[in-house]
């Protein structure tokens, strides 16, 4: 009974040697496929989810800023609108001046 509780034993251990070993090829695996996938993102020119939240952000606030100075200027506008613009006065035009009448000696009087 001894020989077979020895190989028992045996082949335990080759079977737990053979998970360790399964164990440490699915780790270095894991390990490339990530350093993979890493590189890929990298190479692809992602943003970090960080970066995207203070571009967001940022363009919250330029967004509130534009709508600001738009409110600002349409009240500036309304101030200079309602004065009509003022007519320039023109005179009449001038009635030409007769030329002289000439006299039979051809002078002008």
């Amino acid at each position: 009974m001894q020989t077979s509780n020895k190989i028992l034993n045996d082949l335990a251990r080759v079977a737990n040697g053979a998970v360790t070993t399964l164990v440490g090829i699915k780790d270095e695996v894991d390990t490339a496929v990530r350093q993979r996938i890493e590189r890929l993102l990298a190479d692809s020119d992602l943003v970090s989810r960080e970066e995207f939240e203070v571009v967001r952000e940022l363009a919250a606030n330029a967004r509130a800023a534009q709508e600001k100075l738009e409110k600002r200027v349409a009240a500036l506008e309304a101030k200079i609108s309602p004065k009509p613009p003022a007519k320039p006065r023109t005179k009449p035009p001038a009635k030409p001046k007769a030329a002289p009448k000439s006299t039979a000696t051809g002078k002008a009087k």
